[in-house]
């Protein structure tokens, strides 16, 4: 199953004014976007290792939309209604296991000990070491991902690692 993307009015209009200040990068993701290729074939021609994160993006900022599904014998279903967005959080329950917060935690620390260095983001290990709760850890989210993607071996491996630690946080 892979789903098909197409471009808002913003981003048709992004394209032609450059308005949004969209990185290069994301500019050219969004270009590839054209309501035919879904995710999968795009990340053949796309250059970015953080192809879904970059998708996620555009789309919470209104630059793309998911318009269908295409399924594995190439039939496809318009989308009714909103997907849940590719970079969302999954549904805690009504009690968390503390096992999976923890597994949370030593995965994003040790991450940013292995793609960013022993000493660097000391500040932020901090804060994931210490946050009381998935809410709290969720919201130091971006900052690992952003840190993690800004090393060569981070990019590379981005959308495996965000999807390993969106399994558990």
């Amino acid at each position: 199953m892979g789903v098909v993307f197409a471009k808002t009015d913003k981003g048709r209009n992004e394209i032609t004014d450059r308005a949004g200040g969209l990185h290069p990068r994301m500019r050219r993701i969004l270009i590839m976007v054209d309501g035919k290729r879904t995710v999968d074939e795009l990340r053949d021609f796309a250059a970015a290792d953080d192809l879904t994160h970059s998708l996620g993006e555009l789309e919470e900022k209104g630059y793309i939309e998911a318009v269908k599904v295409r399924d594995k014998q190439g039939g496809e279903t318009p989308v009714e209604g909103d997907l849940p967005s590719i970079t969302a959080f999954r549904d805690l329950g009504a009690t968390p296991d503390p096992a999976e917060l923890e597994k949370a935690r030593h995965f994003m620390i040790n991450t940013l000990r292995t793609f960013c260095g022993q000493y660097t983001y000391m500040t932020l290990m901090s804060a994931i070491n210490s946050a009381a709760g998935h809410a709290e850890l969720r919201g130091l989210y971006p900052d690992w991902y952003r840190h993690v993607i800004e090393s060569r071996q981070g990019r590379r491996r981005a959308e495996e690692l965000r999807a390993r630690l969106l399994e558990v946080i």
